[in-house]
């Protein structure tokens, strides 16, 4: 189930992280304080290549359609958006300075494939979102049994999660794998990576969508979290 890589640097070109620099300015200029990494250097490592470090997984290299669950202040989608130019990337987030962050950015640096919407993901998935993308990323946004159900209704058939984590979570795995077809989501592998030289080991949990969305799903907002399925 496990496999590990080191830095993720060759799966992308290095004029993605110079193209990516004027967010990092205008995040440290943010008056909404959305990160509480401002120094250059070290939200180039923790925000940039710790998002970049999700090419590493091939599903997510070769998707089409993908959708970034609690996008914050853009990370990861927007790197990926501008890793990924044949991708179409929708950056998913509830609370609206952080959307109007991410539109400013998208505007800014002139990124036609990306978009910021203000929706949460149960809210999205049962409009235009329902099973619309082939993969779905998350960031340092929930447990992974909560990411699972979230993801799931956004998904379509045969499609992946892609979730950031630093330290294993081995309850929350066995959480995934004993709801099973209530969720209709199973863990594949789990991809090691150190996204640059001096960094912790992160680990990327792959999940598939193993059938249709199962009835009930998405829940009402916050039920996820609340009452997980998963447990």
């Amino acid at each position: 189930m496990n496999e590990a890589t080191g830095p993720s640097r060759p799966w992308f070109d290095p004029e993605v992280l110079e193209s990516l620099e004027p967010m990092l300015e205008r995040l440290a200029a943010d008056p909404a304080s959305l990160s509480s990494v401002t120094d250059p250097a070290r939200a180039r490592e923790v925000h940039l290549l710790d998002s970049l470090s999700g090419l590493a997984v091939t599903e997510l290299r070769e998707a089409g359609r993908i959708v970034d669950i609690g996008s914050g202040a853009g990370f990861p989608g927007i790197p990926l958006a501008c890793a990924l130019p044949a991708a179409r990337v929708d950056l998913l987030d509830s609370v609206g300075r952080k959307v109007e962050f991410m539109s400013g950015v998208i505007e800014a640096l002139e990124i036609p494939n990306a978009r910021a919407v203000k929706a949460r993901s149960e809210q999205w998935a049962l409009g235009e979102g329902a099973a619309a993308y082939d993969l779905a990323t998350a960031r340092a946004v929930a447990p992974l049994e909560v990411l699972a159900e979230l993801a799931c209704p956004l998904l379509e058939q045969g499609g992946a999660l892609v979730a950031w984590k630093g330290r294993r979570e081995p309850e929350s795995e066995a959480a995934v794998r004993a709801a099973g077809d209530v969720l209709a989501l199973e863990i594949d592998r789990l991809v090691t990576v150190r996204p640059f030289e001096s960094s912790r080991e992160r680990h990327l949990y792959v999940l598939h969508k193993t059938g249709p969305t199962p009835p009930g799903l998405p829940r009402r907002p916050g039920m996820a979290s609340k009452r997980p399925l998963a447990v």
